[in-house]
């Protein structure tokens, strides 16, 4: 409609009657063809480093400033016998193993610890009112926006000297991540309960459920997606965590895939570090891949489901 009214004014102002030719510059409905280069500028920018440090994981010889290819690309360095003498794969050393199954173990971990704390932490600062509820969301937020080395000295400092029965190691390190990632869940799921609204609990309360069976029956389900979505980016973001768990590491048996890098890096390193990098971009993106995927299933379902959730829930009372 406004291009056409923009045309006609044009074809009244011109001698001949016909639309004026406008530059490209002056033309406000021209395609934003800056922005999209400076994208993909920044995306090239972005991802290539990547896709090198990925390409020589498959690197036939022990260089990782040369490709070497010859013979063709190799998986040698993630598991089976390094294609060079004196170097060793990923399954050929059992301390980067460990490293991998040990960042495995803290991301379930937090994810198990985190989610239901977080869930819990966001109905209570949603429903309480007042300066102690404020209090508590602020509290909440300083986790968040805290530099993670500052908060790795503290609980490094609180463990070894305050809380002296917790121990430095997995145990720490799960309650430092727990602390750090707990507003992931408080966020997320906050921004689903101001969508949501209260309209679902009180119907179910009108027909006669109890305020702990609407939460039960009516409120979590509708909070899957939240509560899904949190657990997902909880679990990537453990799985690339390093400040922190190096803080409150004591032994190699501790030590995660980011600080076998880190440390791989300053020594003599081979393509099984970046064996090793590769793995937890796969694991971050396939994390985070399948969860936008159930997310979406999950959401497209609720949508047609909001409606009838009250009246199914009275049905079954």
């Amino acid at each position: 409609m406004s291009t056409t009214l923009e045309q006609d004014a044009l074809a009244a102002d011109s001698p001949s009657g016909k639309p004026a030719k406008k530059s490209w510059l002056k033309d406000p409905w021209r395609k934003p063809r800056v922005l999209a280069s400076v994208t993909w500028i920044y995306l090239v920018w972005s991802l290539a480093p990547v896709l090198i440090a990925v390409l020589f994981s498959f690197n036939n010889g022990r260089s990782r400033s040369v490709f070497q290819f010859s013979g063709g690309p190799t998986l040698n360095w993630y598991c089976g016998t390094a294609p060079v003498a004196n170097a060793q794969s990923i399954c050929e050393r059992p301390d980067l193993a460990n490293a991998i199954m040990q960042t495995l173990l803290l991301a379930v971990l937090t994810v198990i610890v985190c989610v239901p704390i977080g869930v819990a932490f966001a109905l209570g600062i949603d429903r309480w009112r007042g300066r102690p509820a404020r209090a508590s969301n602020l509290t909440m937020l300083l986790s968040f926006v805290t530099p993670e080395l500052i908060m790795g000295v503290a609980l490094f400092l609180t463990f070894a000297k305050l809380l002296t029965f917790v121990t430095l190691g997995t145990q720490a390190q799960v309650l430092g991540l727990v602390m750090f990632q707990v507003s992931y869940p408080v966020i997320i799921v906050r921004a689903r309960l101001s969508t949501i609204g209260k309209e679902y609990e009180e119907a179910a309360m009108d027909l006669g459920a109890r305020p702990a069976q609407a939460l039960r029956r009516v409120l979590l389900p509708l909070l899957y997606p939240a509560i899904f979505a949190s657990g997902v980016i909880i679990f990537a973001d453990v799985i690339d965590d390093f400040v922190l768990v190096r803080s409150l590491c004591k032994s190699v048996s501790c030590e995660t895939i980011s600080m076998k890098i880190y440390g791989g890096y300053r020594s003599a390193p081979t393509p099984a570090l970046n064996a090793m990098a590769t793995l937890m971009l796969v694991g971050t993106l396939a994390a985070v891949g399948i969860g936008a995927l159930i997310y979406k299933i999950i959401a497209r379902r609720q949508e047609g489901d909001k409606v009838d959730t009250a009246r199914d829930f009275a049905m079954q009372i």
